[in-house]
């Protein structure tokens, strides 16, 4: 019996995937064929399909996990301790330095080879 609910509730996802390619479908030729109306009702009128298409997106298995996971992920960046604003400008600054000096040995890397190979080959 269980099997038989998961066939129809996979053949029903699928048809709410079908759907959802259809809005977006639908949304991309309607916003070029309307290419000569406002920019404004053009953006609400996507803004609208992308709505709808996600809504029914969520409707199925695979969009109930990506809701999960995002909120799950909303939990975890809550538990993220974040850097002072002076470690950040201390850690910005090391970055810089180290950059600067990477550039440095690399600049005189590439004058020291040029010059060895420029005198083999003239």
């Amino acid at each position: 019996m269980s099997e038989k609910f998961d066939s129809e509730g996979n053949n029903l996802d699928l048809v709410k995937w079908i759907i959802v390619a259809i809005i977006v479908a639908v949304g991309v030729y309607g916003n070029s064929y309307f290419s000569a109306e406002s920019l404004f009702f053009r953006t609400i009128g996507l803004l609208i399909a992308a709505g709808a298409a996600g809504w029914i997106a969520a409707q199925t298995d695979r969009g109930r996990s990506f809701v999960n996971l995002c909120l799950e992920a909303r939990v975890e960046i809550r538990k993220v301790v974040w850097p002072t604003r002076q470690e950040t400008t201390q850690t910005t600054i090391v970055v810089l330095i180290v950059i600067f000096i990477v550039a440095i040995i690399l600049w005189l890397l590439d004058a020291l080879l040029g010059g060895v190979i420029s005198s083999f080959i003239t």
